[in-house]
């Protein structure tokens, strides 16, 4: 699948994922970090979204005590606004700290799958409709 089909300007999507990750505190810090990650992928085009997330993402390496990601989501905070301003989004960044800021990355297939099954549930369709014949 082409990189920009898996990042449209979905907040449907993007809402149920941070819905997940609210519903998954009983979960390990690795089984909860996808659902964030999804949720930036989704939300990244969008400034609103794209804010939220990493605000999420601090958040949750707060509450890890992990420091080396929680200063990497500060600095993702301030940057947001010029990517978005400007246009220049890493498409497909996941939004860590362990990742560069600046690269855009294919979405990995646990990441996309966790894509396509929110679309599901909210009931977006995963690739656009096709003409009729």
């Amino acid at each position: 699948m082409h990189q920009q089909a898996i990042v449209p300007d979905d907040s449907e999507t993007y809402a149920y994922l941070i819905r997940q990750f609210g519903r998954s505190t009983d979960q390990s810090p690795e089984q909860r970090w996808p659902w964030l990650m999804a949720a930036h992928i989704m939300g990244q085009q969008r400034l609103g979204l794209h804010l939220h997330s990493h605000l999420m993402m601090l958040r949750l390496a707060a509450a890890e005590r992990d420091w080396p990601e929680a200063a990497g989501q500060v600095l993702r905070l301030l940057l947001v606004p010029l990517g978005n301003g400007t246009g220049r989004l890493p498409l497909g960044n996941v939004g860590r700290a362990t990742v560069s800021a600046f690269e855009p990355m294919p979405v990995a297939m646990p990441l996309r799958r966790r894509i396509e099954e929110a679309r599901e549930a909210v009931g977006v369709p995963s690739s656009p409709p096709r003409p009729a014949d």
